[in-house]
Parts: C-alpha cells; sequence; structure tokens
C-alpha cells in the first residue's frame, strides 16, 4: 500500500476499529482522538453515543450531525462440545456473503481468529447443494478442540465477533476498499465538518455525534438526540450504488463518484422538504455534486433524529457504497470530500431566521 495521508490514516483507523452495536468503546476512543482537539465539549449519553460540541454562535440554532459508530457483525451465543461457536447476527447480513470469511472474536483475553463454516456441499444431496445455506446451520471454527480449550483461550457467550479486513488504497487511488464503511464514513465526514469550522464563524452550535446500535434500529440517535434537543438534524451514513452489473436504473441510480446522496424517502423518514431544498439549492450555488436516491428499505439515524424533543427537521446525506453489510466495502473519495464540502457550507448558512424559513416549509 503507498503511504497514506493523514485523511487515509484517519479513515484506516476508524474502520479498522472493532464495534459491533452494543460493543461500540473501541471506535468510541478513535473518533474521540480525532475529535477531541476540535470541539469545545465532549459528553456521552447513557448508552455511549459520543457527542462533540463546537460553539459558533451560542444563541443559534443547534445543529446535530450524526454518524454511527457501530457495525453490522456478530455475537457468540454458545460454544459446543468440539469447541465451535454458535453465534447470532447484529444488524442485518445475507446469508451469501458469510460463509468461509475469516472474523475476529473480541475476548478479554485477547483476539481469536476464526472462519465461518457450515456443513460441506461435497456430502450434501444435489437438491440441497442448490439451496443457500441458511444462517442457523452456519458456526464458527477458532481451531479449538473442545469447549475447555475455546473458554480457556477466554471465549465466553456475550462476545462480538467481527469481520476481519484490511483497509486499501485500490490502484485507482480514488477508490478505497475496507470494511465498516457503514458507518465510519459517517464518523470521518462528522470530523472533517468541525475541521473545517475550526477558525469559521457559524451562526450556530454543531453537535457532531456518533451514535451507537444504528444498525439493530437507530438507538443511539434517540438518545444523543434527547440530549442534544436539536433543531436541524442530518444523519451521514452510506447508501446503494446502481453501477455494478445487473443493477438497472430501476433499481438504484447512483454511482460513485458522482457526489454524496440526498435521500428522498426511506423507510425510517420522509424527507424534511424544506431542509432538503436548502441543502440542494446550496450545492447548486457552490458548484458541489450531489445525486437524489430513494430507499423502500432500510433507514438511517435521521429516522430517530426526525422524531425526537419537539419534531426536527431531518435529512439523510450518504456515500454510495457498494457491497454494504459484507466483509468489504468499496466508496470513492471524491464523494467523502463533496459531502464535508456540502454539508461545512450548509451549516455556515444556518442562522435562526433560516431555520425557522426551513422549519415552515
Amino acid at each position: 500500500m503507498s503511504k497514506l495521508d493523514e485523511t487515509l490514516t484517519m479513515l484506516k483507523e476508524l474502520t479498522d476499529a472493532r464495534g459491533v452495536p452494543g460493543n461500540e468503546r473501541e471506535v468510541r476512543e478513535v473518533m474521540k482522538k480525532y475529535i477531541e482537539p476540535l470541539a469545545d465539549e465532549l459528553s456521552t449519553d447513557g448508552l455511549g453515543s459520543l457527542i462533540a460540541k463546537k460553539i459558533g454562535q451560542a444563541d443559534g440554532p443547534k445543529i446535530m450531525v450524526a454518524g454511527h459508530l457501530d457495525e453490522v457483525g456478530f455475537m457468540v451465543t454458545s460454544i459446543d462440545n468440539k469447541g465451535f461457536l454458535r453465534f447470532q447476527t447484529v444488524g442485518g447480513w445475507w446469508s451469501q456473503v458469510m460463509l468461509a470469511q475469516r472474523v475476529t472474536i473480541v475476548t478479554s483475553k485477547g483476539d481469536v481468529t476464526g472462519v465461518i463454516g457450515s456443513k460441506p456441499p461435497h456430502i450434501l444431496p444435489a437438491e440441497a447443494r442448490k439451496k443457500t445455506i441458511e444462517i442457523k446451520d452456519m458456526f464458527i471454527d477458532i481451531g479449538a478442540s473442545s469447549r475447555e480449550e475455546a473458554l480457556g483461550w477466554g471465549v465466553k457467550p456475550g462476545d462480538m465477533v467481527v469481520p476481519y479486513f484490511e483497509f486499501t488504497v485500490m490502484n485507482n487511488e480514488k477508490m478505497l476498499l475496507a470494511k465498516a464503511w457503514d458507518n465510519r464514513i459517517g464518523l470521518a465526514i462528522a470530523i472533517k465538518v468541525l475541521e473545517g469550522l475550526k477558525n469559521e464563524n457559524h451562526p450556530n452550535t454543531v453537535y457532531a455525534v456518533g451514535t451507537v446500535q444504528e444498525e439493530v434500529g437507530l438507538r443511539g440517535a434517540k438518545t444523543a438526540a434527547q440530549m442534544i434537543k436539536p433543531d436541524i438534524g442530518i444523519a451521514v451514513d452510506v447508501g446503494i450504488p446502481g453501477d455494478t452489473p445487473g443493477v438497472t436504473e430501476k433499481d438504484a441510480l447512483s454511482k460513485l463518484g458522482d457526489g454524496p446522496q440526498i435521500i428522498l424517502y426511506d423507510a425510517s423518514m420522509v424527507s424534511h422538504k424544506g431542509l432538503r431544498d436548502f441543502v440542494t439549492n446550496t450545492a447548486d450555488e457552490l458548484n458541489i455534486p450531489y445525486q437524489f436516491d430513494s430507499v423502500p428499505g432500510g433507514g438511517t439515524d435521521a429516522g430517530s433524529i426526525h422524531l425526537t424533543y419537539k419534531g426536527v427537521p431531518a435529512l439523510s446525506i450518504t456515500i454510495a457504497t457498494r457491497y454494504i453489510h459484507s466483509h468489504a466495502g468499496i466508496l470513492h473519495r471524491d464523494d467523502f470530500e463533496n459531502a464535508v464540502k456540502l454539508i461545512t457550507a450548509v451549516i455556515k448558512r444556518l442562522d435562526n431566521d433560516t431555520v425557522a424559513k426551513i422549519t415552515f416549509e
């Protein structure tokens, strides 16, 4: 791998960190390292979401920019007599992307390497071979010969299991390959937005947030927003691209490198029209590229944020990412940088009058 610049080093540290829902401490520490120097105040909610506050104008509106700390993964539920682990998925997984993949079990005694296995196809009847293996029939092989040996290595029920993958800059150096882009890229955007506001006047107070437990029901965004009581909410997450073989424009329109996605609609929220128009007008004025998308299934932290406090005008801005909810995703660095540019520009314009106007549009 070629030498990483500061931004790539941060992205590598964020994606390398392990944190499935309910186990976000390691990721929170990485985010804290990068965001603490940029914030006036750091706090956490009771579930562990990290809230970095930067005051521009104290009597201005409160703007919440949230990425989530957690990634999809697994949890050990039991160990059989032969030392194989049974597990629970934590977050959404498609069974076809799981078999034969390397994982790390994070134990109190250190990391243990495993691989997801199932009954070999060679001994299955011909009909069974044509079907996909169900997740309930998979197990994790850690090379143990007994339950006692596995327990001796520190493995126990409740331990988190995380996909193993190496952060890689691809031949096209704009293309970045890593685990957990969903949603470490959102954390990186939140950090970079605060960095962009470092010596700038902004007519509001910004809360850059790393939320917990998004992948199991947008939970941390709910508790963090209750603490903050924002006037505007922006969730930064990943979205679905339509630029791989077999995907039609009817399925998904976006392309990697064509700008951040403005989400019109998803299963968790109808995006706020006033805020959406304000964001796209700002992008048009500054020639920042963007794409529209709507996702009939799934949602983002904005789905929780907009229902808290007195109701919060909210929008999801996402980065088109290939192969999310698997061991490896690909995104385009320009989309990340344009999302930072757009959100920073929007925040600089969100004064009390503008927010009042947006709210009632």
